[in-house]
């Protein structure tokens, strides 16, 4: 079956936000055991300036909304599953997604950078020191990965973001969406966002081992500047992986994301898919009210 939209989401506090061409749906499951959900209009700079749905640039964009579409749905859900009234406010967000890009440069830009200086006299050849690094890089995202999956609290976000690709592959193979019938279906996504970050770090090990030797202020700085980058050419490679699933290149490609899903997806229960189907109901009554209209 051949989709207009490819429909994609998140798995957000005790519930899952699910995004349409135009608008997004965020259900939560409330403490009293009902469920809230949150419909929004979203847009994308790129309707107001074409040029930034060219390949390479697109993914960049698609980062970014993603990460402001992502907190805001965070903020809704956390304030209805704790039974609050008081969300963040715009500044707090902008705050809360910069302390956020701040936190994984350390984690995955200077902790693995600065490693790999401090072994450099085991490594003579800088093709071996880069290499080193993004092993390094990599370790650390899998350990950090494998320890907050340990929590309570991450392991049914987690369940719910099994949920979430659950529904969507119902969807996509043109079934019925009522929770006995999406729960046949696998936690593994093509398109997910755990999928392009495993691609982004394995493609930096090939960007980062090109660039020779460098002094450590600059190999760190030099990370940072090519981010945009390496963001745009991994966003590539997952479209395309996605769309030629069943070549054997693009299989090779998929396959660690399926691996790595397997951490950050959980099999959820009836109730959680049932929030997950809700969502999407919602993006999807949108959208079709738009195609009317």
């Amino acid at each position: 079956m051949a989709f207009n939209f490819q429909y994609g989401g998140q798995a957000v506090i005790e519930g899952v936000m699910m995004r349409g061409p135009s608008g997004r749906a965020v259900a939560v499951r409330l403490p009293g055991g009902g469920i809230a959900v949150d419909e929004k209009q979203v847009g994308s700079i790129t309707k107001r300036y074409p040029f930034l749905k060219w390949p390479l640039l697109r993914g960049v964009v698609a980062l970014l909304e993603s990460l402001l579409i992502g907190i805001e749905a965070l903020n809704y859900s956390a304030s209805k599953a704790l039974g609050e009234e008081e969300e963040l406010s715009k500044t707090e967000i902008v705050l809360t997604i910069g302390f956020a890009l701040a936190l994984a440069v350390v984690l995955f830009v200077i902790v693995p950078t600065g490693a790999a200086h401090l072994l450099k006299n085991l490594f003579q050849s800088s093709l071996a020191q880069n290499l080193v690094e993004g092993v390094l890089r990599l370790v650390v995202f899998l350990l950090y990965v494998v320890l907050i999956g340990r929590l309570e609290d991450i392991k049914r976000v987690f369940q719910y973001h099994g949920a979430e690709h659950k529904v969507i592959n119902a969807y996509e193979a043109g079934h019925e969406l009522t929770v006995e019938k999406v729960q046949r279906f696998s936690t593994f996504h093509p398109r997910c966002g755990t999928s392009f970050l495993l691609i982004v770090l394995v493609l930096s090990i090939f960007l980062f081992a090109s660039l020779g030797h460098q002094v450590l202020w600059w190999r760190i700085t030099s990370r940072i500047l090519l981010l945009p980058v390496l963001a745009g050419i991994s966003y590539e490679a997952l479209k395309l992986s996605a769309r030629y699933a069943e070549n054997f290149l693009c299989r090779l490609l998929i396959t660690p994301g399926r691996w790595l899903q397997a951490l950050t997806t959980g099999e959820p229960d009836d109730s959680q898919v049932e929030v997950a189907i809700s969502a999407f109901d919602a993006v999807l009554k949108e959208s079709e009210t738009q195609v009317q209209c």
